[in-house]
């Protein structure tokens, strides 16, 4: 039996055969039956509609305005999604929603994303939502992962090709707006923070549609300003048409072609543009970026201080290191002629030594050849106790073969005794004959007629005679 999910769902006359197509295979085959239809429970009929629906249709995109909305208790949304002829119930879990940027309410039309799923226990079908924005939004959030698809694909976010910022940059061109909050927090920071870093604030607009292109004119005249250690391209935080403008594709390949290190400090930590993406580093707010470009002063002052500290006590503890070893090396000096007759006196003391533990190893060696030799005795002993061990062997050997032929004898006999009282003379010696003709055994009348010749084998001799007549043929 197919698998239902594959199955379209048709017209039939009969229920109990559209019932029969959507069930799930059975471990068994069940003989055949009448045509009486299939009752099916309500449970029963709910799962095989929830297997069908879920089966046939996958993830949707669906357009439509919010009603009914209410956030549980639970952290679910719970709503429907309608339009001037339809609506459909609808859920979306508490892990999906805490995704969401804005807050949804009646009345907003919406793109939500999800799949239909039928809920048994009611028998309704509904669709459970993981994705919803609002519209408008959504098209601008498709565009932005078309490019940024694109945009990946021809390597631009690889982190390979991405350069260090300096750590101590001597001049930084901002590209920002010249009077918004982005450039008095980035200045701000720097003045307290670095205040020796010349900063070149190159101006542009940062929002609207005119913004895209004076920002791709504005980087480039940073970038070609003469020492220049790194660049900023960034602006305060805003809605995403307030910052598309950071979405242009021009901006992002002049962006990842800029021979300089670039840093992208666009929004809040939480937004995220095709700039931030294919810069050299992303900082999560303007003054982060500042912060990242910029080592503090007094930080730089207490590492050189720590650093200064370290390096002292390091060199402190390799001179006493020194001093205790030089003076270890001078108790170890001694006068040559006293180190001379320590070394004959050593001399003398392992040749000593020597010698006894020479004499020691030959006293051994002298007792294991005596042992040796007593226990493997004279070459004649040894030829005696061979010969004696050979003789007693042959004797051996001829008892056992006379015993076997003795046994063999026995047995041969008594295999003749037996074989003798089972020949054919010993019944001809009982008083009976053997008939033969031409060499044959006469077992039959039917084999002679009258007048043929036979012999007669006796006990003692034999005889020779003519048939003159047949019976019991």
């Amino acid at each position: 039996m197919s698998d239902p999910k594959n199955q379209p769902l048709r017209k039939t006359e009969n229920y109990a055969q559209l019932t029969l197509d959507a069930a799930p295979a059975q471990s068994t085959e069940q003989p055949a039956k009448s045509n009486e239809p299939t009752v099916l429970s309500v449970e029963q009929l709910n799962i095989q509609i929830k297997q069908l629906i879920e089966g046939q249709m996958g993830m949707v995109w669906v357009r439509g305005e919010l009603s009914n909305f209410k956030a549980h208790t639970s952290g679910h949304f719970y709503f429907s999604v309608k339009d001037s002829k339809s609506q459909i119930t609808a859920v979306m879990f508490r892990g999906n929603n805490s995704r969401l940027k804005f807050k949804p309410t009646d009345g907003m039309e919406v793109m939500v994303r999800g799949r239909v799923t039928v809920y048994e226990p009611r028998g309704n079908y509904q669709l459970m939502v993981d994705m919803m924005e609002p519209v408008g939004a959504g098209a601008l959030q498709k565009a932005f992962e078309q490019l940024k698809h694109k945009l990946r694909t021809e390597g631009l976010f690889d982190s390979a090709r991405k350069r260090p910022i300096p750590t101590f940059p001597r001049h930084i061109a901002i590209v920002t707006s010249p009077t918004g909050a982005a450039i008095r927090d980035i200045l701000n920071v720097l003045s307290r923070r670095a205040k020796s870093i010349q900063v070149t604030i190159v101006p542009t607009i940062v929002q609207g549609e005119a913004a895209a292109p004076q920002i791709r004119e504005a980087f480039k005249k940073a970038v070609a300003l003469p020492d220049v250690d790194a660049v900023i391209v960034g602006r305060g935080g805003g809605s995403i048409e307030d910052m598309w403008c950071f979405n242009d594709e021009g901006l992002a390949r002049l962006i990842a072609a800029s021979p300089i290190p670039v840093i992208s400090a666009v929004g809040h930590e939480i937004d995220f543009t095709i700039a931030d993406f294919v810069a050299d580093l992303r900082a999560p707010t303007p003054s982060a970026a500042a912060e990242l470009v910029a080592k503090s002063s007094s930080e730089l002052v207490n590492k050189v201080t720590s650093l200064e500290r370290m390096l002292k006590l390091s060199f402190d503890r390799k001179m006493k290191f020194l001093r205790e070893k030089s003076l270890g090396l001078s108790k170890r000096l001694v006068d040559p002629k006293r180190r001379l007759e320590d070394l004959e006196l050593r001399n003398d003391d392992l040749l000593t030594r020597l010698e006894l533990a020479m004499s020691t190893l030959i006293n051994k060696k002298e007792h294991r050849v005596e042992l040796l030799t007593q226990k493997l005795g004279t070459p004649q002993n040894l030829i005696d106790r061979r010969k004696k061990e050979l003789g007693f062997m042959q004797a051996r050997t001829e008892k056992a073969l006379l015993f076997s032929l003795e046994r063999k004898k026995s047995r041969v006999d008594r295999m003749m005794a037996m074989l003798d009282s089972m020949s054919p003379l010993r019944v001809v010696d009982r008083g009976y004959s053997i008939v033969t003709k031409d060499s044959k055994v006469i077992k039959s009348a039917s084999q002679v007629k009258v007048g043929d010749s036979i012999d007669i084998r006796l006990a003692q001799g034999s005889l020779t005679a003519t048939v003159s007549g047949v019976k019991g043929e």
